[in-house]
């Protein structure tokens, strides 16, 4: 990698490690044990949910458009994952993330009742434009590969969010899969997300315009936890 690809690389992963989501003050709220709020944590979960219905839309869309033959692979074989967990040796993510939100309690009409609140219906919304479009492909990838997929790379003391409230609300470990899953494998996809970027973006301009994305993306998701706060806040006070 050249020098000028290799400083990208840089600057796109410190600014993702700029934007911390797991400072958000619901994540404040849903990690303390003497708060316990499994009410909360339920609305967290099924607006995260939304999110998780579409992931496999945007891999396969990156997958189909990618340029780099020594890309396109990598991309398969996460496509491959999403669809079965053969890899991880699971199941189908969504499937994971519905027994996470089964394990807090939710049934399946619950469940499929729950639409997507605006923040997240704009992050939604946002991933999918970029990844359909061939000509931001690189928008795209930064959005999805690096950004959305740093998400899950986030630790507080050297443990996951998924692992601080597993001990927060009792939950095993079959419960929290879909999280480890995707801490461990995130961790090579965010990496190949950087390599990948970094190595189609060859002008000043598609540099910018990656930049952007990350920071963007990364400005969705808090705001979509606002969003969720928001709305949590004012329903416990009609309650």
């Amino acid at each position: 990698m050249s020098n000028s690809k290799a400083r990208f690389k840089q600057e796109l992963r410190e600014l993702l490690e700029s934007h911390l989501t797991l400072s958000h003050p619901i994540f404040h709220e849903l990690l303390d044990p003497k708060c316990k709020n499994i009410d909360l944590l339920r609305k967290v979960t099924l607006q995260g949910y939304q999110l998780t219905k579409h992931f496999l839309d945007y891999v396969e869309h990156l997958y189909f458009y990618c340029p780099e033959p020594k890309f396109k692979r990598a991309l398969l074989i996460n496509v491959y994952e999403e669809e079965t967990g053969r890899l991880s040796k699971t199941d189908n993510h969504v499937v994971l993330m519905q027994n996470f939100i089964r394990a807090l309690g939710v049934d399946e009409a619950w469940r499929d009742s729950i639409t997507p609140l605006p923040a997240t219906q704009e992050l939604i919304n946002y991933r999918l434009n970029a990844v359909r479009d061939i000509s931001c492909y690189h928008i795209g990838a930064a959005a999805v590969m690096i950004a959305s997929e740093g998400q899950n790379l986030e630790t507080r003391a050297g443990e996951a969010r998924h692992e601080l409230l597993g001990k927060v609300y009792g939950l095993n470990e079959f419960d929290l899969q879909f999280f480890s899953v995707h801490q461990q494998e995130d961790v090579g996809h965010v990496e190949q997300g950087l390599n990948l970027v970094s190595e189609l973006c060859t002008t000043e301009v598609m540099r910018k315009e990656a930049l952007y994305a990350v920071d963007h993306t990364c400005r969705l998701f808090y705001a979509m936890y606002d969003d969720m706060h928001r709305e949590y806040r004012a329903s416990a006070e009609i309650a």
